[in-house]
């Protein structure tokens, strides 16, 4: 007769993966806790219970309280599922009788392996329950069937087992990798891990005293030669009968593969890949902890702001850039202690958790020597950055976790100048709580307008027009999405598009301004057939999988020729899967529209990294054109990125130009096309349309 498991859980595609791997049971399953008592009720044959603790509308620590009260159910056995990071009630559930926990994300043979010992438990104990004569039969047969190591003991010292009182099988023998005979004169505790013996014996007292029925601990032993492994073991007292000689019995399972995975899961989860250093999850979740508990009295965030990095990128490439984080990693570690703990937040961002300090004046010595180590690391690069600090006090504590980092992150970017070769050090302030109120109407106006309220907010495009140097004449636009808010009047794109990346609104504004810019170019393509218009993209909105579908779809919407559609990319969204870009490139391509790399010299990538791009032009940054009025062109690289570019078969776009002199360089060193208040500032569609009339003119 097949053993019958009850699944208490209201997620269907948990419930049904569970099914599929328990095939060998009877499977009841019930979505609340009235169903699954009234499955109780009427079925006196259940040996096992899988319960979810946190179902949608009911909780599993009402069920588990109905169940310890009652007689007729108490003596079912019941295995909760939880949550990684939950632990507290992981403890109640254990108090109110559960057996044994498994925690999400699980994998589904482990979970079946656990289910195995708890049935392997039950079988044992009705083996037990036989008559002597065959009993014998019965449990010699399953100590050398089962496919997990069993030893049953009488004797009660934790240390040793009884060599006339125990009972062990051949995959015990094999999982320790000990004989029946080297386990009696060693004992189990002197082949279990220092680490994990205490908890171990702790738990076996228990046991012994009457105070638990069983335990489960996952733990190290040590093998004959040396090898450490894994198991996951199972102590539970067996009942007394007159005629046995069996008291207590252990279950193990050799989950090292499992183990090892999992660490491995565990360490990428909390790692940065880069350095090694615990990374933003690992912090998030000691912070918020610390907070919590009121571990420390007083605590100091010290964020490091390198962003600056990525400039050094253009002349020397991307794992050079990757190299030079390394070594700041290498030289902040110098610094850490119990009270100073480092990780890395961000690809170019660290920081700093100090606790237990006296006062300001600690923080400022500990920050100026961070600063004078950072300035020997960046010595060669010429480059600085930003150390931003955050004293928590009492209030803080209520406050959300991404709201500190955002508190952090603005001091650091305060003190980060992009071309310095500082470190300065600056404190978050109160001035610094006005930027973040801003950023809040910001983000409220933004979502005013994505929600279609009535209100006196409105998102607009500007577009500015770039000219042909070699047609002498403009070929195009590029729109510029513009913000107005009530409260703030105009707000400066840099400051609304981050808010909004970060909030994710920037997927339905990028449709608002997506839609707007085609409807302009629709309106002059009749007169102007051959004007085109790109448009900013964000790296949020190039992820999105449905992001080429909704912009082919528009396109079509406004009947304009999707050859006169470019879109600009910054070098940043190619950074981390340029591959998985460029799938997404293909498909645009191939339906005519122009790929543009904008702001070129300020991300991480580098020219000869370009040739792998599905691209067509390159958009030089305004900071290597603003260059050309002040320094000796022969020491400029501008000329170079220009040729380098065309040698790997890209047109270029000069950014930002404002002075005759950049102009004539610009033409001098063949660069293609020119945008910028030289030529044009961003217009109204209006004044778009009146400039184009001018030029036709010209």
């Amino acid at each position: 007769m097949p053993t019958k498991v009850l699944i208490i859980n209201d997620n269907q595609s948990e419930l049904l993966s569970m099914k599929k791997i328990l095939t060998n049971f009877d499977i009841l399953n019930a979505l609340n806790i009235k169903k699954a008592l009234d499955i109780l009720e009427n079925s006196n044959d259940i040996n096992l219970i899988i319960l979810d603790l946190k179902m949608t509308q009911t909780s599993g620590f009402e069920f588990l309280q109905k169940i310890k009260e009652s007689d007729k159910y108490k003596g079912i056995r019941c295995i909760i599922l939880t949550n990684h990071d939950d632990i507290e009630n992981e403890i109640e559930g254990l108090k109110l009788g559960a057996i044994d926990f498994i925690r999400r994300p699980f994998h589904l043979e482990s979970l079946r392996a656990r289910i195995d010992v708890h049935i392997l438990l039950l079988t044992i104990q009705d083996a037990l329950n036989q008559k002597l004569d065959e009993q014998k039969i019965s449990l010699d047969v399953l100590l050398e069937q089962a496919p997990i190591g069993i030893a049953i003991s009488q004797h009660n010292a934790a240390e040793h087992f009884a060599k006339e009182k125990l009972r062990i099988n051949q995959k015990y023998e094999e999982i320790t990798g000990c004989t029946k005979e080297e386990l009696i004169q060693t004992g189990w505790a002197a082949i279990t891990h220092p680490d994990d013996l205490i908890k171990d014996l702790e738990k076996f007292n228990q046991l012994k005293q009457g105070d638990i029925n069983s335990y489960h601990i996952e733990k190290r032993i040590f093998k004959p030669d040396g090898k450490i492994i894994w198991v996951y073991l199972t102590v539970a007292t067996l009942e007394r009968l007159s005629d046995t000689e069996f008291n207590y019995i252990s279950l193990l399972q050799d989950i090292t593969h499992k183990k090892e995975l999992e660490l491995e899961r565990e360490y990428n989860l909390y790692h940065d890949k880069v350095t090694g250093l615990y990374n933003r999850e690992y912090f998030n979740n000691l912070l918020s902890n610390d907070l919590k508990t009121h571990s420390y009295s007083k605590i100091a965030l010290i964020g490091i702001n390198l962003s600056s990095i990525q400039l050094i990128a253009v002349n020397y490439g991307y794992l050079y850039s990757l190299d030079l984080i390394r070594q700041t990693a290498n030289a902040l570690n110098e610094f850490v202690s119990s009270n100073h703990q480092l990780f890395v937040t961000h690809e170019t961002r660290f920081l700093f958790y100090m606790t237990n300090y006296n006062n300001r004046s600690d923080v400022d010595a500990f920050c100026e020597q961070i600063s004078a180590r950072l300035k020997e690391v960046f010595h060669n690069d010429k480059i600085g950055g930003g150390i931003g600090v955050l004293e928590l006090q009492e209030c803080d504590r209520e406050l959300e976790i991404d709201m500190i980092s955002r508190k952090l992150l603005k001091a650091s970017e305060k003190s980060n100048g992009l071309f310095s070769k500082e470190f300065e050090i600056y404190y978050y302030d109160d001035l610094m709580d006005e930027e973040s109120k801003r950023e809040i109407i910001i983000r409220n106006a933004l979502l005013d307008i994505v929600n279609g309220n009535n209100s006196d907010n409105e998102l607009y495009v500007q577009y500015q027009p770039i000219y042909d140097l070699k047609q002498n004449k403009i070929t195009g636009f590029e729109a510029l999405g513009r913000l107005h808010t009530k409260e703030l009047g105009n707000i400066p794109p840099l400051d609304f598009i981050s808010i909004a990346e970060k909030t994710k609104i920037i997927i339905p504004i990028g449709e608002i301004i997506t839609e707007k810019s085609l409807k302009f170019l629709s309106d002059i393509n009749n007169e102007y057939p051959n004007i085109g218009v790109t448009i900013n993209v964000s790296a949020i909105q190039m992820y999105t999988s449905d992001f080429v579908t909704k912009l082919l779809n528009i396109i079509d919407k406004y009947q304009v020729n999707p050859k006169n559609v470019g879109l600009e990319l910054t070098e940043s969204i190619i950074v981390v899967d340029y591959e998985q870009i460029n799938t997404h490139l293909d498909c645009l391509k191939e339906e005519g529209i122009q790929i543009y790399i904008d702001d070129f010299g300020t991300g991480y990538s580098s020219l000869a990294r370009e040739i792998e791009l599905k691209m067509d032009f390159l958009k030089i940054d305004k900071y290597f054109i603003d260059k050309l009025i002040y320094r000796d062109h022969d020491k400029c690289i501008t000329g170079d990125i220009i040729s380098m570019a065309h040698k790997l078969g890209h047109q270029t776009v000069a950014e930002g130009v404002e002075d005759k002199i950049q102009l004539e360089y610009l033409r001098k060193n063949n660069c293609d096309r020119i945008q910028g208040y030289y030529y044009s500032k961003p217009l109204s569609k209006e004044d778009a349309v009146k400039f184009l009339i001018q030029d036709k003119k010209i």
